[in-house]
Order: C-alpha cells, then sequence, then structure tokens
C-alpha cells in the first residue's frame, strides 16, 4: 500500500504551528544570567529575579540537566539535541518547540505545554508528563518506555514508531492520535480515550485496556495478545477481526477472539 493510500487521522493537518518569528540568537552569558535570575525568580517564590523567556531562542544542543526549570518559556525555541535530563519542568511552556533529539529522561513536565511541539526521535524514558498538554506533537520515534503520562492531553498526536512500553497512558486523551508499528506493550491505558485512534501494526501485548473508549480505533495488524480488553467501550467485533488475539487476550462481553477469549 502506498503512503497516499494509507488510512490518515481526521486530525492530519487541522493544526499549523509552522509559522515561526525569527530565531533569536543568545550568547552564553546572556543564557546564563537568565537562568540565574529564574532561579531566583524560584527560591524567593517569585519575589525577586524574573521567569526566563527563551521564546523563540535558539538553543540547539543546551545542557539544561537537572536544572529546575518550573514554568520556563520556551514555546518556539529550538531546542535540536538539548539535554533536559532529570530537569524540573513542571508547567513549563514548550508550545511548538524544535525538540528533536532531546533527552527528557526522568524529567518532569507535569502540567507542562507541549502542543505542537517537534519530539521527533526525542527520548523521554521514566519522564513525567502527568497532566501535560501535547496536543498535534510530532512524537514519531520518541521513546517513552515508562513514561507517566496519566490524564496528559495527546489528541491527534503522531507517534509513529514510539516506544511506550510499560508507559502510564491511564485516563489520557488520545482520540485521533497515531500509533502506527508503535511498542505498547504492558502498557497501562485504563480508561483512556483512544476514539479514531491510529493504532495500526502497533504492538499491544499484554496492555491493559479495561475501560477505555476505542470507538473507530484502528486496530488493523495490531498485537492484542495477553492484552486485557475488558469493558473496553465503543469497541466491535469488525474491529477485532483485524487485529492479532490469542487465547489470552480478554474481551468484552459479547465479542469473540481466539479460543473466544473472555475477561
Amino acid at each position: 500500500m502506498s503512503d497516499t493510500d494509507r488510512p490518515r487521522s481526521p486530525f492530519a493537518g487541522m493544526a499549523d504551528f509552522s509559522a515561526r518569528p525569527p530565531v533569536r540568537v543568545l550568547s552564553r552569558d546572556e543564557i546564563e544570567q537568565m537562568l540565574a535570575a529564574h532561579r531566583l525568580y524560584l527560591e524567593t517564590e517569585y519575589h525577586r529575579g524574573h521567569r526566563a523567556n527563551f521564546a523563540s531562542a535558539d538553543l540547539s544542543g543546551q545542557d539544561f540537566s537537572r536544572l529546575n526549570l518550573r514554568g520556563i518559556k520556551m514555546d518556539r525555541a529550538v531546542l535540536r539535541g538539548a539535554d533536559f535530563t532529570g530537569a524540573q519542568l513542571q508547567r513549563a511552556n514548550l508550545i511548538g518547540a524544535v525538540l528533536q533529539e532531546a533527552r527528557f529522561d526522568r524529567a518532569d513536565l507535569s502540567g507542562a505545554r507541549l502542543s505542537g511541539a517537534n519530539l521527533v526521535s526525542a527520548s523521554l524514558a521514566n519522564a513525567c508528563l502527568a497532566k501535560a498538554e501535547i496536543e498535534f506533537a510530532l512524537m514519531a520515534k520518541a521513546l517513552l518506555r515508562g513514561a507517566r503520562l496519566h490524564e496528559a492531553d495527546m489528541s491527534g498526536t503522531q507517534l509513529d514508531g514510539a516506544v511506550l512500553t510499560r508507559a502510564d497512558l491511564r485516563r489520557a486523551n488520545l482520540r485521533g492520535a497515531g500509533f502506527r508499528n508503535a511498542q505498547l506493550d504492558e502498557a497501562d491505558l485504563r480508561d483512556a480515550r483512544l476514539g479514531g485512534a491510529f493504532l495500526v501494526g502497533a504492538l499491544l501485548r499484554g496492555a491493559d485496556l479495561r475501560g477505555a473508549y476505542m470507538r473507530l480505533a484502528k486496530l488493523d495488524g495490531a498485537d492484542l495478545s495477553d492484552a486485557n480488553l475488558y469493558n473496553a467501550e465503543g469497541l466491535t467485533q469488525a474491529q477485532l477481526d483485524l487485529a492479532r488475539l490469542n487465547s489470552g487476550t480478554k474481551l468484552p462481553d459479547g465479542l469473540k477472539g481466539a479460543e473466544d477469549a473472555k475477561g
């Protein structure tokens, strides 16, 4: 099947984050001064210093590892290959930022705003993105192994080929998200909203999908071996007939799979 014949997410092309203001070029001294002012701003509970504003700045390859960057402004910044390992980025503004191949392993991005960001091939292993806003982001081939994404808004996000093994996606909004050939083995998707999601060729072996909403989700070739879909809502026999099941797959009442697996 050619790329033009492949089914596409209904959200594809809806969000346009391509228009960018001119990129700001900052010296190393300017970056250090802004970070120092931000650190003082946080340490004095907002009485001294000021919140750092790196909006539209080119910070490619910069090392922000283990820094306290809570609430920082980096919207539309260019951060290719930047290192945020172990950083505190709660409620940070990273809307539309270019974060290709950036490293966020073990970082705390809870409540952060990442809508429209480019996180292609970024590493977010064991990162916390609870309640983060990540809608329409580009996250193809991103590493999210063990990431905590419960209650995150990832509607329309493209995660083709991403690794989400053992990720926590409880109650996440994944409506229209693209997971083509993604790895979701043993992921926790309880009560997640997967309406219209593209899970074509995805690996969901041992995943927990109890109570997930799956109306119109594309499961063509998805591997649901040993997955638990008990009480999943909106799921039809036609969807399951296109997926791969085994005797360990647990299904909602009224649906049939390998050896008529039940919950």
